[in-house]
């Protein structure tokens, strides 16, 4: 049985942000307003950031063991969540990804995997050091702020 270590949960989450900036320079191209294009844009570039961030904790989480009340608890829960909730996976971006063909469409896409990024993000900080939850939450308001602004872009274009 594969055991998750905080290194693994990271590693994941670098994974996210590399599959998001794909996204983002998908829907970039596929967007019709210049607004959009640009949304779009500053959102990869923002998703690139975050993959940064992620990979600068790698280095300090490496030995780091989080608590659990009986022996795999995290590893379980994690793997569960990873194999039922997880969408930035390469294989259902390819498949989701050929149902976008608009900007509203992609602007949808983009909102369900900011939010499914948020609650990743939300588990990941119950399993690094306390130290680097400061971190975790400051990404998890971006993607908030992230959502929100693809919000209002879909209000606009679903004028």
């Amino acid at each position: 049985m594969q055991v998750f270590s905080a290194n693994d949960i990271v590693e994941v989450a670098v994974r996210i942000e590399e599959n998001g900036i794909t996204f983002y320079n998908f829907a970039e191209k596929l967007a019709k307003t210049e607004d959009a294009k640009k949304l779009f844009t500053m959102l990869a570039a923002a998703e690139a950031a975050h993959k940064r961030t992620f990979e600068k904790l790698l280095a300090d989480i490496e030995t780091y063991t989080p608590p659990e009340r009986y022996t795999g608890e995290y590893s379980d829960y994690l793997r569960n969540y990873v194999d039922n909730n997880l969408i930035f996976t390469k294989e259902v971006m390819d498949k989701q990804l050929a149902k976008v063909s608009d900007t509203v469409g992609a602007l949808e896409f983009a909102m369900q995997r900011e939010l499914d990024s948020i609650l990743y993000y939300h588990e990941v900080k119950n399993l690094v050091p306390q130290a680097q939850h400061e971190t975790i939450e400051k990404i998890i308001n971006e993607e908030r702020k992230h959502y929100a602004m693809l919000l209002d872009m879909k209000k606009k274009h679903a004028c």
